[in-house]
């Protein structure tokens, strides 16, 4: 039997965050090809360090005069992420880093383990296992740690961006110690949050009387108590943020990204792949059928795993785990997902329409636990497959 009292502990990192603009370049980059081209093959990655922005990696598009047009718009595209982010520094301004391009045509060699042909389907962009997780602890079906320690830097970032709060830099973290009792988060043991802040003469003391009022408007009633330790900017200053503080590169937050450590995770990033690329549209797919799982009322939590080869379609395998929590075999469960939904890498594309330029957003507070959009962003946060998975099972 799982543990019922303890305490766990998730953090997050802002937009601001060296490795998060990274990401959010990367899915800048994806973003503008798929725009152009559906079955645009992107895998871009960036590094940034003061006053530099590397980005490197494959493209591909199918008219080759289009590819060479968009690799001329990559430096814009790069200022722009960083602008509306909001850096302004003397050693990292959207206006005046170096942006260098060293991104080229995708390897013939993996396109052809990855094309579809005459006398096979579609293969996935790689090996590799992805998991997807859901939870009842939140609204969201997401853990409670992970998805209250973005809600606080989403929060902060708005008010920094309107001119509510000008002191606010754009690099912050975010981390939350929540107590458990009786399997379910009741509270906050601790709180730590450190954001950048422009005026040097601001304190640790000075900055908590800035974000402690939207910490607390944040988090659930009766969570903070006389008993929470606060750290708020614990060493002090934080004045030089960003890539001119600390050198960023994308998918480095791969934790961030998911579930806070509360599930397992398979290993592979999401920024700047396109979704024939599995370490990001099957990871998709699994928190897919995992929150439809929970949503449907057939577990309080459940992890989803799939397993695939390069150049083979259909996954390798599919397991499912309900932590004890299930009203059915896991089994059950896994045998209702194979047959309800395609989980080769076009059936995944093709059911949670991914071929749109919709990640740029999913680059910081996290991929998962998010509101789907009317534009098909965070189609994976759906719940419309409750139904037939619990006819199926």
């Amino acid at each position: 039997m799982s543990r019922q009292n303890y305490i766990f502990t998730s953090e997050s990192v802002s937009e601001g965050h060296p490795d998060k603009v990274c990401d959010r370049i990367s899915d800048a980059v994806l973003d503008a090809f798929l725009s152009e081209e559906p079955e645009a093959r992107v895998a871009a990655e960036t590094f940034a360090t003061t006053n530099r922005v590397v980005i490197g990696g494959e493209v591909g598009l199918s008219d080759q005069d289009k590819l060479h047009e968009y690799m001329g718009k990559i430096d814009q595209i790069a200022r722009d992420c960083i602008r509306d982010i909001g850096y302004e520094q003397d050693k990292f301004h959207w206006n005046t880093c170096e942006i260098t391009n060293l991104l080229h045509e995708q390897s013939a060699h993996i396109a052809q383990g990855v094309d579809a042909s005459d006398n096979k389907d579609e293969g996935a962009g790689d090996q590799g296992i992805m998991f997807g997780y859901a939870t009842t602890e939140t609204p969201a079906l997401m853990p409670a740690p992970i998805q209250y320690s973005h809600a606080i830097l989403r929060r902060l970032a708005e008010v920094r961006k309107n001119g509510t709060e000008p002191a606010l830099g754009p690099d912050a973290k975010s981390q939350l110690s929540v107590i458990y009792r009786d399997g379910k988060p009741v509270g906050v043991s601790s709180v730590v949050l450190s954001t950048q802040h422009l005026d040097e003469a601001l304190t640790s003391d000075d900055i908590r009387q800035i974000v402690e009022p939207y910490i607390r408007e944040t988090l659930p009633d009766g969570w903070l108590s006389p008993e929470t330790e606060w750290h708020v900017n614990p060493t002090g200053k934080f004045v030089i943020g960003g890539p001119d503080g600390d050198a960023g590169l994308t998918g480095r937050k791969i934790i961030v990204d998911t579930y806070g450590g509360a599930a397992p995770h398979g290993g592979g990033a999401f920024s700047g792949k396109d979704p024939t690329k599995v370490d990001r549209s099957a990871a998709y797919a699994a928190r897919y059928l995992a929150k439809n799982v929970v949503a449907a009322g057939m577990a309080e939590r459940c992890t989803i795993q799939l397993s695939y080869a390069i150049g083979v379609s259909r996954p390798l395998s599919i397991y499912a785990d309900t932590h004890g929590t299930g009203l059915l075999p896991d089994a059950q469960i896994e045998k209702a997902i194979d047959q309800i939904m395609d989980l080769t890498p076009r059936g995944i594309r093709s059911h949670l329409d991914l071929n749109k330029p919709i990640y740029q957003r999913t680059a910081a507070y996290g991929h998962f636990g998010r509101e789907p959009s009317a534009d098909g962003g965070f189609s994976w946060e759906r719940t419309d497959l409750a139904e037939a998975l619990k006819r199926a099972a």
